[in-house]
C-alpha cells in the first residue's frame, strides 16, 4: 500500500503535515507492507504555486497512491479522489509519522471538505462547485487557514488533557 501525506517540508517521516492538500509544497510517499514502513520518499508538489481543479489529485494518482492523508482539502479534491478510487482522509496533523499512526490506529477515517471550501460553496450558486484552493488566493490566506486548523487542534488537545485530569 502506498500512502501520500501532504507536508510543509521534505524531511520524510519527520515532516510537518500540511493543513491543506492542494497548497502544500511536498508530498511524502510511504510504501507499507501490512503495518511496516518499507520506503519513504519526499516529492515536490509541481502545482504548489498555482493549480487548476483536478491537477493535484491527478498528480497523486500518477504516483500509484492508495491513500491520501492531509489536514484539509476542498470538496472538488475529495470528489476527484473518489473518482480515482483513492481513499482520502482529512484531519491529519503533527508529523507524517504521527499522521500514519493516526490512520493505522483508525483515528483518520474519511474526508470532509475544509471549512473555507464549505463557506465558499454557500456564497455561490449551489450548482457552482468551488475550485480547489479558490478561497485561498495568497500566502496570507494559507496562513490564516493554517492558524484556524492549529487553533482547532489546540482546542482538541486541551479537551483531551482536561478529560485526563478529571479521571
Amino acid at each position: 500500500m502506498r500512502i501520500a501525506i501532504s507536508a510543509d517540508d521534505g524531511r520524510g517521516l519527520d515532516s510537518v503535515v500540511s493543513p491543506h492538500f492542494g497548497r502544500c509544497p511536498y508530498f511524502i510517499l510511504v510504501d507499507m507492507e501490512e503495518r511496516e514502513v518499507k520506503q519513504v520518499q519526499a516529492i515536490t508538489n509541481p502545482f504548489y504555486g498555482n493549480h487548476q481543479p483536478g491537477q493535484v489529485p491527478g498528480f497523486i494518482n500518477e504516483q500509484a497512491v492508495n491513500v491520501m492523508l492531509t489536514g484539509g482539502m476542498g470538496r472538488r479534491a475529495i470528489d476527484f479522489f473518489e473518482q480515482y478510487n483513492i481513499h482520502a482522509a482529512t484531519g491529519a496533523y503533527g508529523t507524517v509519522q504521527q499522521a500514519l499512526e493516526q490512520y493505522l490506529g483508525g483515528q483518520l477515517q474519511g474526508a470532509e471538505p475544509c471549512k473555507e471550501s464549505v463557506e465558499h460553496a454557500h456564497h455561490h450558486d449551489h450548482e457552482h462547485a468551488p475550485a480547489e484552493g479558490e478561497y485561498e488566493q495568497d500566502e496570507a490566506g494559507r496562513l490564516r487557514e493554517e492558524i484556524e486548523m492549529l487553533k482547532g487542534q489546540l482546542d482538541e488537545a486541551t479537551n483531551r488533557l482536561d478529560k485526563l485530569a478529571q479521571d
